[in-house]
């Protein structure tokens, strides 16, 4: 008897397909905005090479708030991004629409 192995499928592949259902692409559209801050607020702190705890310190906060930020669990206010941005050398920037 021959084993049949396990087809993968992308994370690309998947979300695009998943995207095809109403529902998933409201949820998704949704949360756009956190994805973009914690994306960019990731890549600024790995570019930097700090860790959270230091980008933390930086930004006046603790480290939990940086791990909420970056894994979505949080809706940050304009200063705290701002507090961010300044402890990351870099500047914020809000498009509306």
């Amino acid at each position: 008897m021959k084993i049949k192995k396990p087809e993968f499928i992308s994370a690309e592949k998947l979300h695009k397909g998943w995207m095809k259902d109403p529902r998933y692409r409201q949820a998704y559209e949704e949360l756009e905005p956190e994805f973009q801050i914690a994306r960019q607020i990731i890549e600024a702190r790995v570019k930097r090479k700090i860790s959270q705890e230091e980008l933390a310190k930086r930004a006046g906060t603790g480290q939990a708030v940086i791990s909420r930020l970056e894994g979505m669990n949080a809706k940050p206010s304009v200063s705290l991004l701002s507090r961010v941005a300044k402890a990351l050398n870099t500047k914020i920037t809000i498009t509306v629409g």
